[in-house]
């Protein structure tokens, strides 16, 4: 849908709402959730959001920590 929509203020906000709470967590399946959707294309995504509605930074941050979150290799790569 953020991809389909970016134009859409709303629609990356909630996206990115969607992004944050798929991918929170500190256990394994987390983990693999939030490695699932950086390899999707969901950093790229979120940071699309950032540049093209400011007014959805809170959330975006909040995607942002979530999905890359973490202290092992894949996190330290989804920093990058």
């Amino acid at each position: 849908a953020m991809q389909a929509h970016p134009q859409e203020a709303g629609v990356q906000e909630e996206g990115c709402r969607a992004l944050g709470n798929v991918c929170f967590g500190s256990d394994a399946a987390a983990f693999a959730r939030k490695q699932r959707a950086a390899v999707a294309g969901a950093i790229e995504a979120i940071v699309a959001a950032m540049r093209a509605h400011p007014q959805v930074q809170k959330m975006v941050c909040r995607a942002l920590v979530n999905v890359c979150f973490g202290t092992d290799g894949a996190a330290l790569a989804r920093k990058q």
